[in-house]
């Protein structure tokens, strides 16, 4: 398995997240097998959320790593999203979350905790004192955020001390407005509206890793593009460069996002463990630059 810099951590860790949002769908013995099969593949970057099936994902996810060695792993959670839907960044609602999914996830520290989302009324200085408290107890190693614009984090940055590694946004093939705003600029297209204040540029400047999330998802949660009748030219443009590769239309879709310079982690989804293995075959794959655009085009993105 390929692997990247985790933004400013100095973790080096696999190109391919594997998430376990979707971990409580299948049964005891599917679980094994999935995070067995993750192992076996080197995919051993896992992203939960205390918030996923209300936290019995991250409890389905610790049994099934069983005897696996903590060091060899890397475990990453995310709080912030309240199960009575609302946002909550207190210090002592952060605090307490990633004390129990310390529990839940049978560890005593965690590689990376995530804020979930943007909270509306979130005061930076507790934030800081929360990962004050966790970095010092040695419970959480690095900090990131999930879904926050270039200004929600400078915010962050001027309390928080601690490098923030990650920013997990929705992103795919058929979801990729922030890059398309960047090669509209200065037009008058739909295209060219900046919705996410230049977020994919920010994060490169910044050292923050992008970690991709529903990279095979058109708009929100509406499906999956490949083989949607929504997407017939991307789909024939996707099948005829697979069959070059040799590998199916997943592993393109994937190989796709890996091929942007920003160096993103996408996380999957999946819960079968050949999509997932179909997944990590697209760190091997370098698409040319025709092939990128050709893709890009034929998801309905036009060139200025």
């Amino acid at each position: 398995m390929k692997t990247l810099n985790l933004g400013a951590s100095g973790l080096v860790v696999p190109v391919i997240a594997v998430g376990c949002m979707r971990i409580n769908t299948i049964d005891r013995a599917a679980a094994d097998a999935f995070v067995k099969t993750a192992l076996d593949l080197g995919a051993v970057f896992f992203d939960n959320a205390d918030v996923y099936g209300d936290g019995s994902c991250e409890e389905i996810f610790a049994a099934a790593l069983g005897r696996t060695k903590r060091e060899n792993i890397f475990i990453q959670t995310k709080c912030g999203i309240r199960k009575d839907a609302a946002f909550d960044f207190s210090r002592d609602h952060i605090v307490r979350s990633a004390e129990n999914s310390l529990k839940r996830l049978r560890t005593d520290y965690m590689d990376v905790l995530l804020l979930h989302r943007p909270d509306l009324l979130m005061e930076p200085e507790e934030v800081a004192e929360a990962f004050g408290m966790l970095q010092a107890s040695g419970k959480v190693r690095y900090f990131g955020v999930s879904n926050q614009n270039p200004g929600q984090i400078e915010l962050l940055k001027k309390y928080v001390k601690q490098p923030l590694v990650a920013n997990q946004l929705q992103f795919s093939i058929a979801h990729a407005g922030m890059l398309s705003e960047g090669l509209h600029v200065n037009m008058l297209d739909n295209a060219a509206v900046n919705r996410s204040g230049g977020i994919l540029d920010y994060c490169r400047l910044h050292d923050i890793t992008i970690q991709p999330w529903s990279p095979f998802q058109y708009g929100f949660f509406e499906g999956v593009f490949l083989g949607s009748p929504k997407y017939p030219e991307l789909n024939a443009k996707i099948d005829e460069i697979a069959k070059k590769y040799h590998v199916n239309s997943t592993t393109i879709a994937m190989a796709w996002i890996l091929r942007h310079p920003a160096g993103m982690q996408p996380v999957t989804g999946t819960m079968n463990p050949q999509r997932l293995s179909d997944c990590v075959k697209a760190a091997e794959i370098t698409l040319t630059r025709d092939e990128w655009y050709a893709i890009y085009l034929a998801a309905g993105n036009i060139l200025p």
